[in-house]
């Protein structure tokens, strides 16, 4: 608590609105909502062709936009893709290839290392309120705490996971809720609680530009959920695929919730929202599976292959994006910090050098070709290249330990089911220069955790 008077300044800094925007500013310059669920399946939403579970409000948020239908994120696993979305680059590049996890002997010393800025840190720049809500996972020491990253109040979790129940057994005896850094006792709902806080921070900064990160830890682990949801899918005899249902209807009242106050302030239209995951739901008998499913793809949270590392993508902004329409060229979660920025009028230089770019030109329309010639990952010893529709994967079958490379043809074979390798060695040779190219410019792993592939295996 050697921060806690400062914090607590700059909390009471936001609250009371000092030095607000102009009316006009704020007018003109978007609020930014990022929507972050944890282990969502792609198929496990209406958009998505899901039938089973009810997504009504996350299907609103996808009529009133884009669905970006070949949405990625950075890494298939939580910790490394929330550093890349909050920073927009690659986060190899500086070192934060793995979990910040309480069994690392060094967690108390691993974080999102401080030289790198956040989106936030940008955005209360250029005037923003700023605030978290939800699962940080990015270093549980002061200088890692949210409050120190650009956040002007917190609201949630500095672990990976957390119990949904108060009367549950804790998830994580080393994080407890927090508000700002003080621990507080929650008697709500987990997924409940953190939508509570969202839709009080929009109400509190409705007169002034805000961004806030709203990072659920739904439908994480540990598979807990409201009774009066659980008896909506009596009829699913598997009882882990039942819970993790009623969990995801939670986590979608709660997005309505969030979307419900935006109209209620009167700044809907001027608030860009994102709605993602962090990863594809863990299917793996190793990856604390939640009943998630990746249909049509295939792969897990903790692989390179399209179940890994494709996730629902969902990107509004009323009046400047087409709404109900969809975007079928890769982006990332990395577009997401220079996409809000460039809303916000906040240009970032060169200098920073990030990996993400604008994606409002393309989503509406006004700019041709793809946004990225190609994107990257690399996982330890996993890797993948997709530059157009081929995809070099070298993957791990996490139950075997077998690891494999694989060349695909994701236009016509998303579920990755036909190996073109043999066949195609040009190809293979090709994406392998490029990728390799890319990886000479990374660091070093700064950590490692206790994945099957916590080794880098530079090729």
């Amino acid at each position: 608590m050697r921060f806690a008077v400062p914090l607590l300044l700059a909390v009471c800094f936001a609250i009371d609105g000092h030095t607000p925007a102009a009316a006009d500013d704020a007018a003109a310059r978007p609020n930014v909502i990022v929507i972050l669920a944890d282990d969502l399946g792609y198929a496990d939403i209406g958009v998505h062709g899901g039938t089973q579970i009810p997504t009504p409000n996350i299907d609103r948020l996808a009529a009133s936009g884009v669905r970006c239908t070949d949405g990625y994120v950075s890494c298939p696993y939580c910790s490394p893709t929330r550093a890349g979305l909050l920073t927009g680059r690659y986060q190899q590049r500086f070192g934060h290839e793995f979990n910040c996890n309480p069994a690392n002997k060094r967690w108390r010393e691993i974080g999102l290392p401080t030289t790198e800025t956040t989106i936030a840190d940008r955005l209360a720049a250029a005037g923003y309120a700023t605030g978290m809500v939800g699962k940080s996972h990015l270093g549980y020491a002061d200088a890692y705490h949210p409050l120190r990253r650009g956040f002007q109040e917190f609201f949630g979790h500095l672990a990976g996971g957390h119990a949904y129940f108060s009367t549950s057994k804790p998830f994580s005896k080393n994080s407890p809720l927090l508000r700002g850094t003080t621990p507080v006792a929650e008697t709500e709902y987990l997924t409940d609680a953190l939508a509570r806080e969202a839709v009080s921070f929009v109400e509190r900064h409705r007169e002034r530009p805000f961004f806030l990160y709203l990072a659920f830890n739904a439908v994480h682990t540990p598979m807990e959920a409201k009774p009066e949801q659980l008896a909506r899918f009596a009829a699913i005899a598997d009882e882990e695929r039942r819970t993790y249902a009623a969990m995801t209807v939670s986590l979608d009242e709660a997005v309505g919730r969030v979307l419900d106050a935006l109209e209620a302030a009167g700044v809907r239209e001027r608030t860009l929202v994102f709605f993602l995951s962090d990863n594809g739901g863990p299917t793996c008998t190793d990856m604390a599976k939640n009943g998630s499913l990746n249909t049509p793809l295939r792969g897990s949270k903790g692989q390179t292959l399209e179940g890994g590392i494709r996730v629902p993508f969902l990107v509004s902004w009323p009046g400047k994006l087409p709404a109900g329409t969809t975007y079928g060229r890769p982006v990332i979660q990395l577009d997401i910090l220079p996409t809000a920025l460039a809303a916000a009028g906040a240009p970032v230089a060169a200098e920073a050098a990030l990996d993400g770019v604008d994606l409002v030109p393309y989503l509406s329309g006004r700019r041709d070709g793809p946004p990225h010639e190609a994107l990257y990952w690399r996982f330890g010893r996993q890797s993948a290249i997709r530059k157009g529709n081929l995809k070099l994967v070298t993957w791990m079958d996490r139950d075997t330990e077998v690891m494999s490379t694989q060349l695909f043809d994701l236009a016509a074979d998303v579920g990755e089911a036909h190996d073109l390798a043999a066949d195609r060695p040009a190809d293979v040779a090709a994406l392998t220069a490029d990728w390799r190219a890319w990886n000479a410019t990374l660091a070093e792993p700064l950590w490692l955790d206790r994945t099957k592939d916590a080794a880098v295996d530079a090729k």
